[in-house]
């Protein structure tokens, strides 16, 4: 395994960390909602009455952070190196995604989103095992 420790930014990680935590705590706070964002963008679809407003609102924080810290630094070049339709469906399998089990859920102790987030581990080592060790890509 090699580290990248010219980029390596651990500070810049616990801030990230720290953000992403402090706002999925003011979420389920002051809204008693989780901060899983496949069910976030899921219920603007259609929109229930009087409940697409905080909806619209985090979505809306979600695409103005890149806008705002590009104002303070270059933005790391994005790359999505899986089609779009099977991250929809892998949430919809999984009833959530990563950010509403793995940080939201295994905060609460929740044995669902323990044994979704252990499948999405597992899977992603599997993966990343045959394509990188037996596949050679």
């Amino acid at each position: 395994m090699h580290i990248d420790w010219p980029h390596f930014t651990p500070v810049a990680a616990l801030a990230g960390g720290l953000l992403i935590g402090t706002a999925s705590v003011a979420l389920l706070a002051l809204n008693g909602r989780i901060a899983g964002i496949s069910g976030i963008v899921g219920g603007l679809l259609p929109p229930r009455p009087g409940d697409a407003g905080w909806r619209l609102a985090f979505v809306a924080g979600l695409l103005a952070a890149p806008v705002l810290f590009r104002l303070l630094a270059q933005l790391p070049p994005a790359t999505i190196e899986a089609p779009a339709p099977l991250v929809g469906l892998g949430t919809r399998y999984g009833s959530g995604c990563t950010s509403g089990h793995g940080v939201c859920g295994i905060s609460r102790l929740s044995p669902r989103s323990l044994a979704a987030t252990a499948a999405f581990m597992a899977a992603g080592f599997a993966t990343v095992y045959v394509l990188r060790h037996l596949l050679r890509f």
